[in-house]
C-alpha cells in the first residue's frame, strides 16, 4: 500500500550535450547559418540545453507544441524568426515549422532520425539523416546521411562546401576575364580584317 511506502532518495538522470555540439553551434552563427532545436522534451528542458548549447540567445523564445496547435500558419511564418527553440513536438509541427521557414525565403537543412522526422526532414531543402540511430524512413527521405551521427559533420560539411563553392567562383573568374580579353582581340583583328 502507498502508506506503507519508506523513502529511501532521490536518483537523477542527465543526458549532456556532446561538447563538440557547443563549439559547432559557434561556428554556425560565425558562419550565418542559425540554429534552431526541435525536439520532444519538455519546454523547460529544451530551454535549459538550448541557452547551454548558445542556441537559445537574446530575446529569442521556447515554443511548445500547444502554442504551435494555437497558432495560425501565418501568425507562425511571422514569429518563426524570433524563436530559437521547440518543445513537445509532433511530425506536422516539424514540418509547419520547416514550411514557415521556407516562406520567409531561408534555405532550411533538417536533421532526423525518426519516422516523425521523416515529413520535415523531406519537405527540407537539405533533409539530413542520422546513420547510426536513424530509421530507414528518415534516411530514404533525407538528401544526406551523418555516417557519425554528428552535429560538427554538418557544420564541416558547410566548411569544406564553401570552400569549394569559394575556388569555382575564383577559378570561372580567371577563366573569363582570360578568354574574354583573347575573344576581344580575335574578334577585333577579324573585324579590321
Amino acid at each position: 500500500r502507498e502508506e506503507e511506502l519508506i523513502f529511501v532518495g532521490l536518483a537523477g538522470m542527465i543526458d549532456p550535450p556532446r561538447d563538440e555540439v557547443r563549439v559547432a553551434v559557434a561556428q554556425c552563427r560565425d558562419a550565418g547559418i542559425r540554429p534552431v532545436m526541435i525536439t520532444g522534451d519538455h519546454p523547460a528542458t529544451a530551454a535549459a540545453i538550448a541557452r547551454e548549447l548558445g542556441i537559445l540567445v537574446d530575446n529569442h523564445r521556447v515554443v511548445s507544441g500547444r502554442d504551435l496547435d494555437a497558432m495560425a500558419d501565418d501568425r507562425l511564418e511571422q514569429e518563426v524568426e524570433g524563436v530559437s527553440a521547440y518543445a513537445r513536438v509532433t511530425a506536422e509541427h516539424k514540418l509547419r515549422v520547416v514550411r514557415a521557414w521556407q516562406k520567409r525565403g531561408q534555405i532550411v537543412a533538417m536533421t532526423g532520425d525518426g519516422v516523425n522526422d521523416a515529413p520535415a526532414v523531406k519537405a527540407a531543402d537539405i533533409g539530413i539523416a542520422m546513420g547510426i540511430t536513424g530509421t530507414d524512413v528518415s534516411k530514404e527521405a533525407s538528401a544526406m546521411t551523418l555516417v557519425d551521427d554528428n552535429f560538427s559533420s554538418i557544420v564541416a560539411a558547410v566548411e569544406e562546401g564553401r570552400a569549394i563553392f569559394g575556388n569555382i567562383k575564383k577559378y570561372l573568374m580567371y577563366l573569363l576575364s582570360s578568354n574574354i580579353g583573347e575573344i576581344g582581340l580575335m574578334a577585333g583583328a577579324a573585324l579590321l580584317g
